[in-house]
């Protein structure tokens, strides 16, 4: 760094000592809340999860703005934007002091993180005033700043005490002030800034500064720093809530052992960035890691009590955890998350030396946005559970997926820098002698030689095993369709057997399967390149067998836990995942002219499953013909029996077969590759984020509303036997999929996304209309042919939108990447196309958790759905207001494509 050679040791000094001290009383405001929050909730009488909102607030703005922050310092120099930062932070401190109401709270809470925020300015800033050999120990100095949690949770609670909570906002904001004043006095521009000024150069553009953020490397690095930091940021706000909950200490005791806590997770993140630059990054993110998942796993263990069955009698004994254990595992795990936090930022400089601002920012948001997310997840699991280590938990799953990430990409890169040696050696060093290819045979269903657009290979070989693998596919997912969504018919039943949780609750039932196989997607978008369509066939649906049993047995006994149920209902999403790597496998069986088709199959009777699940269940629900293998049944509330166990174990045989069918029946193809570095150029893409959005208003509404329905009917016409008319609603979406694709085709997917959007508007105003009203009138068939005209226009949208994608593509790779020949340009918008496609249903999944979660919240709050159902209409308005101004109007995209008959032509895959 040509840069750095007239920069004293002096000066280097001055720049990182006024740094770190300006980052210490921003993270000392950005926490405040950590501490008057308390006050707070207890005099405005918020719930945990108000709570938690409250103190994730500030963490909110702090991370969302680092990216942006990060990129000016790039910009115009980290010193004149560090000031202003802190000047307007402190101007949100000070209003706060005013606010009276939660609502002004919360918009105050929004300034007040601006605070966090600073982080990515001072990496940056910092950064450049240092060597690479130096820049691991400056950035842990620096980032010790942290230790400004603990200096509110010593000083604060007095302050508090003595002048109540709006003095301390006082006192902090005018400190920030005086921070600033004396940091602009003592500080210069950064040596960068310097010379480019020098030489009359123009700062990068902010898209040129955005450009590494494609890499996933960047966002691993991100991961990691969510568990880290934001683990870290999170605990140090609910660590004097659940003192004071736990173990009953007054604010003062807890906000001192709250800072125990904070201080080892502050100040020895100085000497994790001494360890990084002397023993790498890497060891130190082990170490981290691991370390930590044996703390994250001892301080989950709730309080228990045991009681074995002996030959003797009962044999019992009780675990706990007492404070001073705690502490020290608390003081254990902020010891290692101050390492682990230095040793991320030694990767950015020294990878992205010329990008620190905005990877720096990036990192630095998603670890804030962890400190923001996790508090309410706190806070939400808490209010769900009534189990205080359910925190912990959370962390243990955190860490753990972030440790096995990173070790197997670690593995991969030497895999990858040393293909050919380790390739030339055998698994087992016993095997060396063998270890020849004409001494072993290949692998059992792995097929070497796979050309489906050959058509010679396809009519004597190809056809008749991709309809083999295609017929053994279906059945597959439509199990996995089936128990994803069991529960919405489940819960609907819960109460009337003696479970006794309230309408939330069941919601949350319903929802949670939505969240976890919407989220399972993004990751079995890559399983099948990795494992195998065969072996990860056989896996997915043999995995679904767990929550099948789980259910048979939990729902036996009203005394099991509402935890186990929430567990059930998350495993259940095993099933919501299974549709993203069939998809993907299935893919890559077929030539392109039949591709369309055969994916239209998979997915249009794999979505049946939904259907035949709500029809079956409630037949097989209401038989004691299995009673001699699954036990007794219940007795309902109104007299009749019920074998509720029947809707899990149902499955059982059916997904034995398919599992053994997978294993016996399918194919792993040799050739079948995925980069994500070829795929996640679409993260750039405009328009993948706009058809994120329309396919979540027709996918995400067809399997949020097939979880939401049964459970709505039953809340809103009790009278009424939903369960008999459940099913009929996703199999008119089902079929109207499979039957209305040639709709597109014809006249274009923009033109009937639109008129699709319209018409889901009218119907759901016409289900808004049907509704009791505080409980009396409503009309259960008008609500009920409503319901029906939306899942019918669902499914035309399903159709539609994944008919626009590859339309949009066709004509937007040209201009996007005009160096590509034609070929080469047809080949790029098909492997665009096909990554938008896998990337919006996993996005869309989310409806299966969002809609039934929307109606329970809605019924909370306002006693009925109509909340819900009004930001339903409003979504569908604004769809439709997408779809006109990109695609539709007079101008837009595929409005010339459309209006000229040309739909078929500009699309590779058929919307059928």
């Amino acid at each position: 760094m040509s840069s750095l050679r007239a920069v004293t040791s002096r000066q280097q000094n001055t720049i990182l000592g006024m740094s770190t001290l300006a980052f210490t009383v921003c993270f000392a405001v950005w926490t405040i809340f950590s501490i008057i929050g308390v006050q707070i909730k207890a005099d405005l009488g918020l719930t945990d999860t108000q709570f938690g909102l409250l103190a994730g607030t500030p963490i909110l703005t702090g991370s969302l703005s680092r990216i942006f922050l990060g990129i000016w310092t790039d910009q115009y120099g980290g010193r004149i934007v560090y000031v202003l930062t802190m000047l307007a932070a402190a101007a949100a401190t000070f209003a706060l002091s005013y606010a009276t109401t939660y609502e002004t709270m919360l918009l105050a809470a929004l300034g007040v993180g601006l605070a966090g925020g600073s982080f990515a300015v001072g990496v940056a800033y910092v950064s450049k005033w240092y060597p690479k050999e130096k820049q691991g120990t400056a950035l842990g100095i620096f980032g010790a700043g942290n230790v400004g949690a603990a200096v509110t949770k010593f000083v604060a609670p007095f302050v508090m005490v003595a002048f109540g909570w709006t003095m301390v906002a006082q006192v902090w904001a005018a400190v920030l002030v005086a921070m600033a004043i004396v940091f602009w006095l003592t500080t210069e521009d950064d040596p960068d800034l310097k010379s480019r000024r020098a030489a009359g150069a123009k700062a990068r553009g902010t898209f040129m500064q955005l450009e590494p953020l494609k890499n996933l490397q960047v966002w691993r690095f991100s991961i990691y720093y969510f568990f880290v930091f934001g683990g870290f940021v999170a605990l140090a706000l609910w660590l004097p809530r659940y003192l004071v909950g736990v173990y009953e200490l007054d604010i003062k005791t807890a906000g001192m052992i709250a800072a125990f806590y904070s201080i080892p997770a502050s100040i020895f993140r100085a000497y994790g960035g001494h360890l990084s630059d002397r023993y790498g990054a890497r060891r130190i993110m082990y170490w981290t890691f691991g370390v930590a998942l044996v703390t994250t796993f001892m301080l989950s263990y709730p309080d228990t009590d045991y009681i074995i069955h002996g030959i003797r009698g009962p044999i019992t004994f009780s675990t706990s955890l007492s404070l001073v254990p705690f502490i020290l595992l608390i003081f254990v795990l902020g010891f290692f998350m101050s390492l682990g936090k230095a040793a991320v930022y030694k990767h950015i400089p020294v990878y992205y030396p010329d990008h620190v601002g905005s990877v720096g920012g990036l990192v630095g948001m998603i670890g804030g946005l962890g400190g923001f997310v996790l508090p309410i997840a706190f806070g939400v699991l808490l209010d769900m559970t009534g189990v205080w280590t359910t925190c912990f938990m959370l962390l243990f799953g955190i860490v753990a997926v972030s440790l096995v990430w990173m070790h197997f990409s670690i593995r991969q890169m030497e895999k990858t820098a040393l293909s050919r040696e380790l390739g030339a050696l055998p698994e087992l060093p016993e095997m060396q002698p063998i270890h020849e290819k004409d001494k072993h045979a290949g692998l059992a269903g792995v097929i070497e030689d796979w050309r489906p657009d050959d058509e010679t290979f396809w009519n004597e070989k190809g056809r008749a095993i991709a309809r083999r693998n295609l017929w053994i596919s279906i059945p597959a997912l439509l199990l996995a369709f089936s128990v994803w969504m069991v529960w919405s018919v489940v819960v609907a039943k819960l109460p009337s057997i003696g479970f006794d949780y309230t309408t939330d609750q069941l919601f949350w039932l319903a929802a949670l399967p939505g969240l976890s196989g919407a989220t399972l997607r993004i990751f079995y978008s890559f399983m099948v390149p990795i494992f195998g369509g065969r072996l990860w066939t056989t896996l997915s649906t043999a995995s679904l067998l767990i929550p099948a049993f789980g259910i048979g047995y939990a729902v036996q006994n009203p005394e099991t836990p509402y935890l186990i149920f929430l567990v059930l209902a998350l495993l259940c999403g095993l099933g919501g995942g299974n549709f993203a790597s069939s998809m993907a496998n299935i893919s890559y069986f077929f030539p392109k002219s039949e591709k369309g088709n055969a994916l239209a199959l998979n997915a249009g009777l794999g979505n049946l499953g939904v259907s035949v699940m709500q029809f079956l269940v409630p037949v097989v629900i209401s038989t004691g013909a299995f009673a001699f293998a699954v036990g007794d049944g219940q007795m309902a509330s109104d007299g009749s029996m019920l074998w509720l166990q029947n809707a899990g174990f149902i499955w059982v045989p059916f997904l034995i077969v398919s599992t053994i069918a997978a294993w016996l029946g399918m194919n792993d193809i040799a050739s079948a590759r995925a980069s994500f570095a070829e795929q996640s150029i679409i993260f750039s893409r405009f328009h993948n984020w706009v058809m994120c959005i329309l396919y979540t208003g027709t996918f995400g509404s067809f399997i949020g509303y097939s979880a939401g329905f049964p459970l709505l009917m039953k809340t809103q016409f009790p009278e009424v036997n939903a369960l008999s008319y459940a099913f009929l609603g996703p199999l008119v979406g089902a079929l109207s999929r499979a039957g209305t694709g040639w709709v597109s085709d014809r006249y274009g997917g923009g033109r009937v996304t639109l008129w699709t959007f319209a018409g889901m508007i009218v119907a759901v105003w016409g289900v808004l209309q049907f509704l009791p009203l505080n409980g009396t009138g409503g009309n259960f068939w008008g609500f009920f042919a409503c319901f029906m005209a939306l899942f019918f226009l669902t499914g035309v949208g399903n159709a539609s939108t994944f008919q626009m994608i590859p339309s949009i593509m066709r004509l937007e790779i040209p201009r996007l990447m005009p160096e590509l020949d034609k070929d080469a340009s047809v080949r790029q918008a098909e492997r665009e196309s096909a990554a938008i496609i896998a990337f919006t249903s996993a996005i869309a999944a989310y409806g299966a958790f969002f809609i039934p979660k929307a109606y329970g919240s809605s019924i909370a709050m306002s006693g009925g759905p109509e909340m819900a159902l009004w930001g339903f209409l409003i979504f569908y308005v604004v769809c439709m207001g997408l779809t006109y101004l990109f695609y539709t109007r007079k101008g837009g995209l595929l409005h010339a494509v459309e209006h000229a008959g040309n739909a078929r032509q500009a699309s590779t895959v058929p919307a059928s």
